[in-house]
């Protein structure tokens, strides 16, 4: 049984430092997706136009898309520095969502958008790493002699 518990109490720093982690890197793409949002919304000649693009999306509303997703990136982080099990599953759906809608802006920014992916791609590892630690340790069954 000590064994048990003392390996479980070595993984709990390690994985309570990866749910942080995660929540931290969502909060930056949060609010770098609010900014990003709120320069579609007031300027819409911030970005390159893109032509031939296959997805073309008109950059005001594409500026709202973006400013959602990154306010509720934000609320969830939130979420996750309270370590949630809420948090954990919606700020794995919503590192995709900024994935794709990062992909879907591409032409529009490509740096910026790459390097957006790839900062939800480690929030959706982080979160998928992390295996909180049970609430009760595992019982012993009792030996007769």
């Amino acid at each position: 049984m000590t064994t048990t518990h003392t390996t479980q109490a070595r993984k709990q720093p390690w994985a309570s430092g990866l749910m942080l982690f995660g929540a931290v890197m969502l909060m930056v793409a949060g609010v770098i997706d609010i900014f990003r949002g709120i320069m579609g919304i007031a300027e819409d000649d911030v970005f390159i136009a893109a032509n031939g693009y296959v997805f073309r999306f008109d950059l005001t509303g594409w500026g709202w898309v973006t400013l959602i997703l990154g306010a509720v990136a934000v609320v969830v982080s939130m979420g996750l520095f309270q370590t949630a099990k809420w948090a954990r599953i919606s700020g794995i759906v919503i590192a995709g969502l900024i994935i794709i809608a990062n992909f879907l802006s591409l032409p529009y920014s490509p740096i910026w958008s790459t390097l957006m992916i790839a900062f939800a791609g480690v929030v959706i590892w982080a979160l998928c790493v992390v295996q909180p630690a049970t609430a009760t340790p595992p019982r012993e069954t009792p030996r007769t002699p």
